[in-house]
């Protein structure tokens, strides 16, 4: 067997699964090897919108990098400074999602993932065929144990990359005693791809919403004809200061637009609200609906929700999404959206 630049095995994908969904929207992605870090995928829309899935290497229960491994892709040969701790390529993101579903349970569903509670998936009849034939299978099964380490019924992964040039390759098994299914995922050379970097210097409005669904559920009760959606926002002490006789100023409002009119949903100074606010100045930035749509998914999944508009417009959304410990415990990942405002509004 090759030796692998990269061997990263994980008992149940559903959680791997469900922070690739969340940027699911496009089907090129680059995915970013790092040998402390984890996994990076990112994906982009029309030259204005970016996200970002985080999956960092504690989320798994094997995590190998061999360094000393890596070799250069042909794109990066003639590159002055090449990143010996990192490696990256371009897959198709849909590919890899259907792999990873191959058995039909690498899904989530939001009320599971966003409850207070973390609940077990195992069903209560879930090993009862695995008890009744498992003396028989267990000697053969030894070998899988190894990378799937359970007798679950769920499908666990063990994926392996050699390097540049090489395909993705993912071992699925249901359950440790099962059949396996491997899939070989081809791979492209990365190509220069959307940067938006935000200047947290340049922070007009930091908000963290406490609960991802108040922001969720604004933006799902959008009519889908909405075309633009506009983020206004002002300083706590210009809202408190508002005269008598002239209409107070938004804390924070969320304006969506369309062709059958506009609807306005304000949200109060409430620190079960908004667990955070912090506005410099008043900003009002407008957005594609289309873009801001795509973050639906990625908010289903997330607990908390960060907000942040630079000076320019440039709009940061960040997700945290709670993921389990193989050891035990939770831990969190995020995706992060970044969007430019329109024109327009920029000009001005």
């Amino acid at each position: 067997e090759a030796l692998q630049l990269l061997t990263a095995s994980v008992h149940d994908v559903r959680y791997f699964a469900s922070l690739l969904r969340g940027i699911g929207f496009s089907n090129r992605a680059s995915v970013r090897f790092t040998a402390d870090s984890g996994i990076t995928v990112t994906v982009e829309e029309a030259r204005t919108l970016l996200a970002t899935s985080y999956i960092y290497a504690d989320h798994f229960d094997e995590w190998a990098f061999n360094v000393d491994d890596l070799q250069a892709a042909p794109s990066q040969l003639s590159a002055p400074d090449i990143d010996r701790y990192a490696t990256s390529f371009e897959i198709p993101l849909n590919t890899l999602l259907e792999c990873l579903n191959i058995f039909g349970t690498a899904n989530i569903s939001s009320s599971s993932s966003t409850g207070s509670k973390y609940k077990q998936w195992r069903r209560a009849d879930d090993a009862s065929d695995d008890e009744r034939g498992d003396e028989g299978r267990r000697p053969n099964a030894n070998r899988i144990d190894q990378h799937f380490g359970s007798n679950e019924k769920r499908t666990s992964m063990r994926l392996t990359y050699a390097g540049p040039g090489h395909a993705l390759t993912l071992v699925l098994a249901e359950d440790s005693s099962g059949p396996t299914t491997t899939c070989e995922i081809s791979t492209f050379d990365s190509e220069p791809s959307l940067e938006l970097p935000f200047d947290a210097e340049q922070t007009a409005l930091k908000i963290i919403f406490k609960s991802s669904f108040w922001l969720r559920d604004a933006l799902a009760e959008l009519d889908p004809s909405c075309e633009k959606i506009t983020l206004i926002a002002n300083p706590v002490v210009d809202v408190r200061s508002a005269q008598r006789g002239v209409p107070a100023k938004p804390l924070f409002r969320i304006q969506g637009t369309g062709a059958f009119g506009s609807t306005e949903m304000d949200y109060p100074n409430d620190r079960e609200v908004l667990e955070t606010f912090e506005c410099s100045r008043s900003v009002s930035f407008s957005y594609r609906f289309a873009y801001l749509s795509r973050t639906l998914r990625a908010l289903q999944n997330s607990t908390k929700t960060s907000l942040r508009l630079e000076q320019e417009g440039l709009l940061s959304l960040q997700f945290l999404v709670p993921v389990p410990r193989p050891r035990g415990g939770m831990s969190d990942s995020f995706i992060e959206f970044r969007c430019l405002a329109l024109d327009d509004d920029v000009a001005h």
